[in-house]
């Protein structure tokens, strides 16, 4: 059962000596907040019982029970389980008596910041807090050990611990971790804390069933943000400006307040108005009764043609930042036998989370609580202070399960300092904003909008000896952290993921001369980090465009991509692996064309190839997809399968379906009519190869197969077809899946 407790800071007794060892004694477990009984975790009818903390991870319970502190979010990737597969496997616990608890971000605030960073994002769960906290998981495993070493009056390397058992070796004595947990927890945390070498991994690298709760998620039990109740919680819902940068003009409220549970009726900020109410539905229709007027704006004449013909202008623009080169790309050009170019386009995509924008807060004059399903709880807590009025030391923020996180719930607040902005006019009482679904689509911070064109020189001996690829389109960064922008004097180095020189998203092709630059072009439409970010356009670029080459030079698309992969022998690795699966060198079946595509982003390498058949020239069915990944270390391996099939619904529904345009400076699409996903009877059986390449990198898992799909179908319908397809979503183009 998973316990997901919060206690008052009365019982956190942490002294300068505490805070400076990350040690603090006297953690009391049966103290549970308002908060979580009513999500519904927990119990407050619990005995008094005091259970220590081992470091800062780890608390012990005199039973053998072991919390985990988890700090990332849980947004169905399976984080939550694979954190505390890596602290159990050093701790040597028990496996079946472990469960997990969320620090409060107020918390680690007050204590230095010990757990280390809250954000959840960019497939860095794992692989940025592996080192800590497997540490924490070895440090809580020494003290223990040692504590017990202490009351047998032996030396520690005299004893070892097992399943959460410590046996004195050569007397056979043992005790468990609950015997001498309160003992362990008084001792300084060591500063020296090696750790197991791969090859000794229990537990790390199997596949154990999740913990956080999937039978109530099966069940319906599971309390997500959306379903928080509170004491006295009322529940308000909000409009802001359509157009994007407009502000309310005035407002007429005086049919929409005598409506029957409305409590009351407020402006949020310069651009919303939000009505309270003692239901949602009261709320909504309440406030679809206010006639608001909003102040005109420039921004009122921008269109998604518009906006596509200022990338067009990108395209061939000389204000553009290099983000990889080498060589002289413009002498291979002007001296090549044959050139060959294409453009392509990708547009606008929204987060579209099952569960719409929420957060719950209660504000008075001494205090501001709010209860967020956030991917980053310490950028939640900066946004309910700065919405508070209130010093940091009077807020707080508890975490709530996430129905869809996909990068929406991370960087942007939005919603939280809404929340807390509107329960600041209702002083004392919790309020639980909801966003409509159309108010969720219409104000998302969505996928960059990206045009790009590609030319490539050949030589008279079909060699490619020179590559040449012009993005044009949106920034990220320039938006939502303009200071690295500047830092990096105008370039946002995120558009070039999966394309730079080196790194995690370093590009996995060697060409005699390469450019590759960015035309920056931004719009007045807020963009957002999108599950998987640039790399998703970003293969669809270089993967047709390398089959493109493929073609052109007389090469099998496999082989021309070995010829250009020497130097990166874990990618070769992953693209043998799919096409060796897929029986790329074998016929396939009569009617069913194949496709490939590989890259290597947030650390990772990964593959895809496909089997798709094409009937009417248009109805596309996707037979079966063959997925390599290898992230250097794998934690759970069921839960990257999963992970695998789940990143492809993403990356065909974007493919096939998804595309947020603009009308008047206003989003189009409104809800899911109109912003469609991939149905469960088109998605195909996906293989899942996992390959663990070690090293001393770890890799992310959640976002970078999603990339390698919709290039890998792109290049199978072309065998299909002998068309090339090369603007997103399909769809208009006419292309249906099946």
């Amino acid at each position: 059962m998973t316990t997901n407790t919060n206690t008052s800071r009365r019982h956190f007794i942490v002294g300068s000596s505490a805070i400076a060892t990350g040690l603090a004694i006297g953690f009391d477990f049966s103290i549970m907040s308002e908060a979580n009984a009513a999500m519904g975790t927990g119990t407050t009818a619990m005995a008094p019982l005091i259970s220590p903390e081992i470091g800062v991870w780890v608390v012990v319970k005199p039973n053998d029970d072991v919390v985990v502190r988890i700090v990332r979010s849980e947004m169905g990737q399976g984080t939550i389980t694979g954190l505390a597969q890596m602290v159990a496997e050093e701790l040597e616990c028990d496996w079946k008596k472990v469960s997990y608890d969320y620090p409060s971000p107020a918390e680690n605030l007050k204590r230095n910041k010990v757990w280390g960073s809250y954000s959840t994002g960019g497939s860095r769960g794992i692989r940025t807090s592996e080192q800590y906290v497997r540490k924490g998981g070895a440090a809580a495993r020494i003290m223990l050990v040692q504590a017990a070493a202490n009351q047998w009056n032996v030396p520690a390397s005299e004893c070892v611990a097992k399943n959460s058992v410590i046996t004195h070796t050569p007397s056979g004595r043992k005790t468990t971790f609950g015997k001498v947990s309160v003992a362990a927890s008084q001792l300084d945390v060591p500063k020296e804390v090696p750790l197991k070498d791969p090859k000794e991994w229990q537990l790390i690298g199997k596949s154990v069933n999740r913990i956080d709760g999937t039978s109530d998620k099966v069940t319906g039990k599971q309390i997500y943000a959306i379903d928080l109740k509170l004491p006295g919680m009322l529940t308000a819902t909000i409009k802001e400006a359509p157009v994007f940068g407009s502000k309310v003009k005035s407002y007429d409220a005086a049919k929409a307040q005598s409506m029957k549970g409305v409590k009351k009726i407020v402006q949020v900020g310069d651009g919303a108005i939000a009505v309270v109410a003692d239901t949602f539905w009261q709320a909504k229709t309440a406030l679809d009764q206010v006639n608001i007027v909003w102040e005109s704006s420039p921004n009122e004449n921008v269109s998604s043609a518009s906006i596509k013909k200022m990338l067009e202008e990108g395209l061939n623009a000389s204000d553009t930042f290099v983000g990889n080169a080498n060589g002289d790309v413009n002498a291979a050009l002007a001296s090549a036998s044959k050139k060959i170019e294409a453009t392509y386009f990708y547009p606008f995509l929204n987060h579209a989370t099952l569960e719409p924008q929420t957060a719950t807060a209660k504000w008075t004059a001494d205090s501001c609580e709010a209860w967020v399903p956030t991917q980053d709880g310490e950028a939640s807590l900066a946004a309910v202070i700065a919405a508070s009025g209130l010093p940091a030391d009077k807020c707080n923020v508890y975490k709530v399960n996430l129905g869809g996180g996909f990068g929406r719930r991370g960087a942007f607040q939005d919603y939280t300092t809404q929340a807390v902005n509107i329960a600041k006019q209702m002083p004392g009482t919790p309020v639980k904003l909801i966003w409509t679904r159309e108010e969720d689509m219409t104000q998302g911070r969505y996928h960059p909008v990206m045009m790009c064109k590609m030319t490539a020189a050949i030589d008279d001996k079909k060699n490619i000896t020179g590559l040449n690829m012009r993005l044009s389109g949106q920034s990220i960064l320039s938006a939502v952290r303009p200071a690295v922008v500047a830092a990096n004097k105008g370039k946002d180095p995120v558009v070039f993921q999966g394309l730079d020189p080196t790194g995690e998203h370093g590009i996995t092709y060697s060409f005699p001369n390469l450019n590759i630059d960015h035309a920056m072009r931004n719009t007045h439409v807020p963009p957002g980090f999108w599950r998987g970010v640039n790399v998703n356009q970003n293969a669809v670029f270089i993967e047709t465009f390398m089959d493109e080459m493929a073609e052109a030079t007389g090469m099998d698309a496999v082989e021309f991509r070995r010829k250009h992969m020497k130097e990166f022998p874990r990618a070769v690795a992953v693209l043998n692996a799919v096409a060796d699966g897929i029986g790329w060198n074998k016929p396939a079946a009569p009617g069913v064309f194949r496709g490939v595509a590989q890259m290597r982003s947030f650390g990772s390498y990964v593959a895809a190839a496909c089997e798709i058949s094409v009937k009417n020239g248009n109805e596309v069915k996707i037979h079966r997809i063959v997925a390599a990944t290898d992230p250097g270390y794998i934690v759970n391996p069921a839960q990257v399968a999963r992970q695998v099939s789940g990143s492809f619904v993403y990356g065909l529904s974007a493919l096939f379906e998804e595309e947020i345009t603009i009308e008047k400076g206003a989003v189009v699409q409104k809800n899911f009519d109109t912003f469609g996903s991939i149905r469960l009877s088109q998605m195909p059986p996906v293989e899942t190869i996992v390959i663990q390449g070690g090293g001393k990198d770890w890799g992310g898992v959640g976002e970078p197969t999603i990339a390698v799909a919709a290039p890998a179908v792109l290049n199978a319908f072309y065998r299909a077809t002998g068309k090339r397809l090369r603007t997103v979503p399909l769809k208009n183009s006419g292309i249906k899946l099946v």
